[in-house]
């Protein structure tokens, strides 16, 4: 059970992380928004990005330790 803790502590910090670059880094200019009507569709392409090297570059990282 001592692994799995510190796997579960592992996954809520990058959740943290993430969350905080969501809000931080907001819409960049590669995101696209289309609005028409009430209806209004968003696809955070570059943010996705930003967020999957971020994360890849946490678990190679983390892949050194083990």
């Amino acid at each position: 059970m001592d692994g799995l803790g510190k796997i579960l502590i592992l996954i809520g910090i990058v959740l943290v992380i993430v969350g905080i670059l969501w809000t931080v880094i907001g819409r960049l200019p590669g995101d696209f928004v289309f609005k028409k009507g009430n209806t209004t569709v968003y696809f955070p392409v570059m943010t996705s990005i930003v967020i999957s090297i971020i994360l890849s570059l946490v678990f190679f990282i983390l892949g050194k330790f083990k």
